[in-house]
């Protein structure tokens, strides 16, 4: 077995993450939100267009449940654990020397470079989605980003 592999499953942690269940859930409830004004009001015509969704066919009430629903588990997760990485930075010498509004910065536009933007860019060039597109969805993901870390870094 590897050494460093074996020293990393035999040591106890020594401090335990801190993560606020109830910012979790103001942040999932927040998330939500944002998406419905995203997708609906602010976007909701151009990213019908660019999905090729007929303006005029309403979707059935089973489809709708059943994308909300997993709209709620899927910012769940993301809140989750976003707080955990957030949580995770704490451990960096001198993060606690940042102010707020840097680390919400920090935590959600990189974030967004390393994990969102990568995967929205294959999809447009692979998928042949448009470039349009891209931009809906990921200034949705930027701004979703923004407001989760908001509610977990200044609620502690």
């Amino acid at each position: 077995m590897n050494v460093y592999f074996q020293y990393f499953i035999t040591q106890k942690p020594t401090t335990m993450l801190e993560i606020n269940f109830m910012a979790v859930l103001v942040a999932v409830v927040a998330n939500f939100i944002l998406g419905f004004l995203w997708y609906t009001p602010i976007f909701g015509k151009a990213w019908g267009k660019e999905m090729g969704h007929d303006p005029n066919e309403k979707p059935k009430s089973s489809d709708m449940m059943r994308g909300l629903l997993f709209m709620v588990i899927g910012n769940f997760l993301m809140a989750y654990v976003f707080a955990h990485n957030i949580a995770a930075w704490s451990f960096v010498p001198d993060m606690e020397n940042m102010s707020a509004t840097g680390n919400i910065l920090n935590s959600a536009i990189f974030t967004w470079l390393g994990f969102y933007l990568p995967g929205e860019l294959g999809g447009t060039v692979w998928e042949k989605k448009s470039w349009k597109l891209f931009f809906i969805n990921t200034g949705y993901h930027l701004a979703s980003l923004l407001v989760v870390a908001t509610i977990l870094i200044l609620w502690k």
